[in-house]
């Protein structure tokens, strides 16, 4: 998927990315969201009004997944990148508790999203070292 750029602020695009959605096949709401940087992160509710919304999803339906929305700014315009945890989009600063609120859909993923929590709890050797030598 492409970039999709319009005139709107950073604050109006990302109320946008949020704010539930509804067309004749689908309404899908945001059940969490978290900005991180330039990286939305969403936990997306999506419910089926008709038969082949989702591969398994009859009307009335639902399915959740984990979003990540690339925020960009270029020529003076707002603009993102949207991905989903199906695509494994190489970023892992997603919240630890959105694992919980959407069925795995890459475990190679959120193995890297495990790895860069631990390694953001865990003090480096260096400030190891210079911790004890303040002691």
């Amino acid at each position: 998927m492409g970039w999709y750029f319009s005139s709107q602020s950073r604050s109006e695009l990302i109320a946008e990315l949020v704010a539930p959605q509804e067309t004749e096949r689908v309404s899908a709401k945001v059940i969490a969201h978290t900005l991180r940087g330039n990286v939305l992160w969403s936990v997306v509710e999506m419910t089926a009004k008709v038969e082949g919304v989702h591969r398994d999803l009859s009307p009335g339906q639902s399915l959740r997944y984990i979003r990540c929305d690339l925020l960009e700014c270029s020529g003076g315009q707002w603009g993102y990148k949207p991905l989903d945890e199906s695509m494994h989009p190489y970023y892992y600063s997603c919240p630890l508790s959105y694992l919980d609120l959407a069925p795995e859909q890459s475990a190679d993923w959120r193995a890297g999203v495990r790895a860069y929590h631990a390694r953001r709890r865990t003090p480096t050797a260096a400030m190891a070292s210079a911790t004890a030598l303040t002691v």
